[in-house]
């Protein structure tokens, strides 16, 4: 580990620290899906014969699918209050579990209805699935979205996802909305639960349209709003090591977006090819009036593309999103731990974090330190320091374990410590600093690898 010392500044007083909403968020949820059975509870009498049980276990699961495709929607409408607070990767995996169940629920449902439907009407299950499809109102639809909700699961499935390209997924997660739409119709048109309860068909209602209209504010009203306001174009592109590049993007009145360090965009560029992705790039300076600034590694094609962007490309940006803020500090102490492009928030968050803070960067080489430059300046003016860790002669990575960490930075536990990197990296680094006394609240992380 080579290190480079600089002048400590005086430590500042501890901020109070701003406690994240999402076990707030995660009770109001399961609280919804409690109402949603004490929905089927009330609504359901004596239960009689298999074809009962099947059919009541049937319902259940339908209700709780329609539960969940609404908080699906509701959890990807990037609401500020889960973005900025909570934290857009947190959502992600959210949304992602709640696919996950939406599907299964979809599954238990269709399986158990049809089950219940053939005992009752004394025929087989492939007669009762179609007239079912066929006879009953709004089930062609239901089947469509069902068609479409289990080609959404698969697709986000891990193994799938890897073979795929980003702009298939994306496109295919869009009919989601097309899904839920369509599946909406014959919950309230076929339901036993709301036959006669004009309360919970109310409630209903106003669940999906309150999804809706968060959908169509988040993410398509106030992005719509922000580029017609700042009119963003690309100002200048400039490489910073082997494979990074910067682009410096010009705007108007950009304080006025809210964005902060530490935050990330989802950025689409207008140019050739180009124009059909949206992808998530971290701001790698504090935001100023009239620019901001991304640095990008080529990683594939959309991302080797952004070395060749012209001045005065056209941007469409979508954000400030992301939690990896200053509000997430709860010591004067600070760690910034960054692998290769990770660099590029913690860039913007060592020059504004305030307090005692200390950046380590692991690279390659020398030559891969992207921004090198900016972070020695940095340091010099903060009178803080910078350590780098980059890799020995043989190739081989330095480790970072509990104890070379504790060695490198004392009272390690008293820092909060910001990680970004590769998922791998950001893993086991977190395994380490648990090892080394960091309590967990004082681990902040926030990953694109969902």
């Amino acid at each position: 580990m080579t290190t480079v010392y600089k002048r400590r500044a005086a430590p500042a007083v501890a901020p109070p620290g701003r406690r994240s909403p999402a076990s707030a968020v995660l009770a109001l949820l399961w609280a919804g899906a409690a109402a949603v059975v004490a929905l089927w509870w009330t609504g359901t009498g004596s239960v009689v014969g298999a074809a009962g049980w099947l059919s009541g276990a049937g319902r259940i699961a339908g209700l709780l699918c329609g539960y969940a495709c609404a908080v699906l929607v509701g959890l990807m409408a990037r609401v500020p209050l889960l973005e900025r607070r909570v934290g857009s990767d947190r959502v992600a995996r959210w949304h992602a579990m709640a696919g996950r169940y939406t599907v299964s629920l979809l599954l238990a449902h269709v399986v158990l209805i049809l089950l219940g439907y053939a005992a009752q009407d004394g025929v087989s299950f492939a007669r009762e699935t179609v007239t079912v499809v066929l006879d009953y109102p709004d089930m062609l639809k239901a089947a469509f979205a069902t068609a479409v909700l289990v080609a959404v699961g698969i697709t986000s499935a891990r193994a799938v996802r890897r073979r795929t390209s980003h702009e298939f997924w994306y496109y295919v997660h869009l009919l989601t909305y097309c899904a839920v739409f369509l599946a909406f119709f014959h919950q309230v048109t076929l339901g036993n639960d709301f036959s006669g309860r004009p309360v919970a068909t109310a409630a209903w209602y106003a669940l999906y349209l309150g999804v809706a209209c968060l959908a169509l504010w988040f993410r398509v009203l106030a992005p719509v709003r922000l580029n017609l306001r700042h009119r963003l174009r690309v100002e200048s592109v400039h490489p910073e090591a082997p494979g990074v590049y910067s682009v410096v993007i010009r705007g108007r009145r950009l304080d006025e977006v809210g964005a902060r360090a530490g935050q990330f965009f989802r950025w689409r560029f207008m140019a050739p090819g180009m124009g059909w992705t949206s992808t998530p790039y971290s701001l790698s300076a504090p935001p100023r009036r009239d620019l901001m600034r991304i640095t990008v590694k080529a990683l594939g094609d959309h991302s080797a593309a952004i070395s060749r962007l012209r001045p005065g490309t056209r941007v469409w940006a979508e954000g400030p999103y992301g939690a990896l803020t200053e509000d997430r500090r709860t010591s004067s102490k600070s760690l910034l731990i960054a692998a290769g492009v990770g660099i590029t928030p913690l860039r913007a968050l060592f020059e504004t974090l305030p307090g005692e803070v200390t950046l380590l960067y692991r690279a390659r080489t020398a030559e891969d330190l992207a921004l090198g430059g900016e972070l020695e300046a940095i340091a010099r003016w903060r009178g803080t320091r910078v350590l780098y860790a980059l890799n020995g002669a043989d190739g081989r990575r330095p480790g970072f374990t509990a104890r070379s960490l504790r060695a490198a930075v004392p009272d390690l536990g008293g820092h909060d410590v910001y990680i970004c990197g590769p998922h791998g990296f950001a893993r086991d680094l977190y395994e380490s600093l648990r090892t080394a006394g960091v309590p967990d609240r004082r681990i902040h992380h926030e990953s694109f690898e969902l």
